[in-house]
């Protein structure tokens, strides 16, 4: 099967923004609202363990593999399964199935963007003043009704399709360049004032003192496995479309593994700087968007330069927001591209209102709940199961070692033997657990 001749002419112009970029996908609202709520209530120190293994695992071997195969395809989500079932003269089935894990990625940005849209209508209550007197739960419910928050949803869309239009190195390269490395001197900075405050230690205590007994407990290591995996943006998708942007010289086993500890650091900091000011007010830790958009506005309003601090925070979840939703909305813009049209333009603006359109009448919390629901437990691990069984067993090991091999030389037989008979049959797990447990 000859490869294919790709239309595109951008691709990421170094290997740090290649990084920067995967990094910016990963660390998104779970890092923020999932990942320090499960690191207490899962056993502490003791939660660290399962999920660095994980962390690792999928970094490893399953980061790389959407890498290689993006590179090696010189595709997106689409093209690239095409690609691989091409090598087996059945191109045609892969270019039906790829379209899964596609709108897996496009159904996840169209609820990122809603939820984006309230954290930019937080925001701007703290930069207002009005948030820091109002009862949190009557602010934010008022947003959550039918059409409750169109300006925020659109603004947040507008901001993504000028990063997008822009192109590759020029936007999305460019973009996270600057708000990665700022989200994570914001929350840094949260960090060390937080450390000061009265009764901090005693959110230290939930989140660092190792609760051994609960290693023994296989739903610490469930837990930890789904969380690892998903912070990852492993999907089968919108990492593949990022692998194909970038050169021949990269490494890209190296730059899968400063991804996951760039994550990991993001997620570790978000711990350090939500937990100790959670306990410090003693008000109930919890997760999701509760923990961002009730808990953590009641402790702002108690908090010395509380208003400040409420200003930082949420600039950098809006950040963190971002640059994770352009990566979902590229998926679906690069296969425009490639399929569609030749205009990068074009391509961005059509992807981007869709995305609105579909939006904007799910906005009521119910609504995009259950919209979320759905994508996330059932399109998206699906896609990600067959990401993963596809590349190791339809593409197959060998072909993806040569991939690999370039730009960082011979790779281990072991790479291939844990991928195939220990990633996808972990993919598959996740698969079924999600949907037993409602979500991992």
């Amino acid at each position: 099967m000859k490869e294919k001749i790709s239309k595109r002419n951008d691709n990421f112009t170094s290997s740090i923004g290649f990084v920067l970029a995967c990094v910016g996908s990963a660390v998104g609202l779970g890092n923020i609202w999932m990942f320090p709520y499960r690191l207490g209530e899962y056993g502490g120190a003791a939660f660290l363990i399962p999920y660095l293994i994980f962390i690792f695992l999928f970094g490893w071997v399953g980061l790389s593999a959407e890498f290689g195969l993006g590179r090696k395809s010189k595709s997106g989500t689409v093209g690239s399964y095409e690609y691989c079932f091409g090598k087996r003269g059945m191109g045609w089935f892969g270019k039906k199935i790829g379209w899964i894990p596609l709108l897996g990625s496009l159904g996840i940005a169209i609820g990122y963007a809603i939820i984006l849209g309230w954290v930019l209508r937080t925001l701007w209550g703290f930069v207002s003043g009005d948030l820091m007197t109002a009862d949190p739960g009557a602010y934010f419910g008022a947003i959550l009704g039918d059409f409750g928050s169109v300006p925020w949803h659109i603004a947040v869309i507008a901001i993504t399709c000028a990063i997008l239009v822009s192109g590759v190195s020029n936007g999305i390269e460019k973009a996270n360049k600057i708000l990665m490395p700022s989200f994570f001197v914001l929350f840094l900075g949260m960090a060390i004032w937080i450390s000061f405050l009265p009764g901090s230690g005693a959110g230290y205590e939930f989140l660092f003192v190792p609760q051994w007994d609960k290693l023994l407990n296989i739903k610490t290591w469930i837990m930890a496995m789904g969380q690892a995996f998903f912070s990852l943006s492993i999907s089968g998708s919108s990492m593949i479309v990022y692998g194909s942007y970038i050169k021949k010289d990269v490494d890209i086993p190296e730059a899968s593994l400063r991804t996951a500890g760039f994550d990991t650091c993001a997620a570790m900091i978000s711990a350090l700087a939500i937990m100790p000011a959670v306990f410090a007010y003693g008000i109930g830790a919890g997760s999701g968007p509760v923990l961002v958009f009730l808990t953590l506005p009641k402790v702002f309003q108690q908090m010395p330069f509380g208003q400040f601090f409420a200003i930082i925070f949420f600039v950098a979840v809006l950040f963190a927001g971002i640059t994770s939703l352009i990566n979902l909305l590229e998926a679906p813009t690069e296969h425009l591209q490639e399929n569609f049209t030749n205009s990068r333009k074009a391509a961005s603006i059509i992807t981007c209102v869709v995305s609105l359109i579909v939006g904007i009448f799910i906005e009521s919390e119910p609504k995009v709940g259950a919209w979320m629901d759905f994508i996330s437990v059932v399109i998206v691990p699906f896609g990600a199961v067959m990401g993963a069984a596809t590349i190791y067993y339809i593409l197959g090991w060998d072909e993806l070692r040569k991939e690999l091999e370039i730009g960082h030389g011979k790779m281990p037989e072991i790479f291939g033997l844990v991928g195939k008979y220990v990633y996808v049959p972990l993919t598959i797990i996740i698969m079924v657990l999600g949907l037993i447990y409602g979500g991992l």
